[in-house]
């Protein structure tokens, strides 16, 4: 497997930083498994009993991940470099970004939430400077690949045994043996398990395809990069085996969204690959066009009858941006959008606990400073964090690797604008961690 090269003085190198790369990324995939659900619906997340629940049941309780994380950091803390390529002020601005939401917190219309939102918040800083300062020239990459990617590919094994039959199974019986006995039950788990949209083991299925849109241009670069172990033909049949598997979840995932911007994805990766221009504009005008007549022709109803999530997300961002002309300087506190949004939404619109918007909650859950510390924080990163190849050097595998997690990254990001990526910790502390990576990289580009 090819995998950025370390230079010729590798900081910390050795077993400590194999380990902790084996470990961060096991940890992240976990997530990915276990940890899907927004912090603020804790209350319905009950531990498992027995082996079974422990195996294949989830969400797992979020407490359990933030004792793996500070296990793990520890040993990022041991292993890392902490020389910054990066502009100061960007490295900077997450602890910024944190810091508001603390103070925000301070005059919280709900001090329980916003708690458990700043543990989550908390996590995905310290998942960004894990990636920034200690995964920075690990030799043995394929050791954190392999544990997040891996669990990818659970991910989209769940999510086709749900499409063929596994979502119907578990719907017949949570209904006959567990809905019974319940006292209170989450309803949003009501509405996923009544709806025949894949999630796998996601929050719901947008948030299924945020992580398609995250990691799935990863994995279909690693495994093209199997070079060592494989022959041509063989890394061809994998690429199209999991690239096929992942559309076909994204397809069963119902995510409208999701589908443009995998398309945005896959134009953006192919304008970076060596074709003649004239073919690349056909390629370009052909997918495109191949890609928008899917998705009309697959939502022809859903926009025959009013696009009505269309239409309840624009009620979302009104009642945000209320909430912001309302407190403008600190906002309703961090994770409360639900609050306020009870207070200010038609009574036709369904209820919702999150704004479908990362950066207009950032601005009514913490206010103005809180929204423009966060999105400075993107921007920046992204811009800082391109991959550009070496001048006068060809673009090697690892190149391609980094253009796929800066894809990535994008993809997530651009979701964020109608989802709540950031508030899913399977899908905000890999971001988190792969911006980081992506920030230090930039040493490496540079001509020495």
């Amino acid at each position: 497997m090819s995998f950025p090269a370390p230079a010729a003085k590798t900081p910390r190198a050795g077993w400590p930083t194999a380990l902790f790369a084996a470990l961060w990324g096991a940890f992240l995939g976990l997530a990915l498994l276990k940890f899907g659900n927004p912090p603020i619906t804790e209350q319905w997340v009950v531990p498992p009993e027995g082996i079974y629940e422990f195996l294949f049941g989830y969400p797992w309780p979020i407490a359990w991940a933030y004792g793996m994380l500070a296990g793990v950091a520890v040993l990022g803390a041991a292993v890392a470099h902490w020389r910054s390529p990066a502009p100061g002020w960007l490295i900077a601005l997450p602890l910024i970004w944190l810091g508001w939401q603390g103070l925000a917190a301070t005059a919280s219309a709900d001090p329980s939430l916003s708690t458990a939102t700043l543990k989550h918040f908390g996590a995905c800083v310290l998942c960004f400077y894990l990636g920034y300062f200690s995964l920075r020239r690990v030799k043995q990459a394929w050791l954190f690949w392999i544990g997040l990617l891996g669990a990818l590919l659970l991910v989209l094994t769940v999510g086709w045994e749900q499409h063929w039959g596994g979502l119907r199974q578990s719907r017949q019986y949570f209904f006959l043996y567990v809905y019974p006995h319940l006292e209170t039950v989450s309803p949003d788990y009501l509405k996923r398990i009544t709806s025949d949209r894949i999630f796998g083991t996601l929050f719901y299925p947008n948030t299924l395809a945020g992580a398609l849109l995250l990691l799935l241009p990863v994995l279909l670069t690693a495994l093209g990069q199997l070079r060592a172990f494989l022959t041509p033909a063989a890394r061809a049949f994998l690429i199209s085996l999991a690239g096929m598997a992942g559309l076909a979840c994204l397809y069963w995932s119902g995510s409208k969204g999701g589908w443009l911007l995998m398309l945005l994805l896959g134009l953006l990766a192919l304008l970076r690959v060596p074709f003649s221009r004239r073919l690349k504009t056909l390629l370009v005008a052909a997918i495109l066009l191949a890609g928008l007549a899917g998705f009309f022709w697959k939502y022809a109803s859903f926009f025959r009858k009013g696009a009505t999530s269309v239409v309840a997300r624009f009620d979302y961002w009104r009642a945000a941006a209320q909430t912001v002309r309302a407190h403008p300087w600190l906002g309703t506190g961090p994770g409360t959008f639900a609050i306020a949004y009870q207070q200010v939404k038609r009574p036709e619109s369904e209820m919702a606990r999150l704004a479908h918007n990362d950066y207009l909650q950032q601005a009514s859950d913490s206010g103005i400073a809180g929204l423009l510390a966060y999105t400075g924080f993107i921007l920046g990163a992204l811009v800082w964090g391109f991959p550009r190849a070496r001048p006068g050097r060809p673009a090697g595998p690892e190149y391609a690797l980094a253009f796929a997690a800066w894809l990535g990254v994008l993809g997530w990001s651009l979701q964020s604008l109608y989802e709540f990526g950031l508030y899913i910790p399977a899908l905000a502390w890999p971001a988190f961690t792969l911006l980081g990576w992506l920030l230090n990289r930039r040493e490496s580009e540079t001509p020495r």
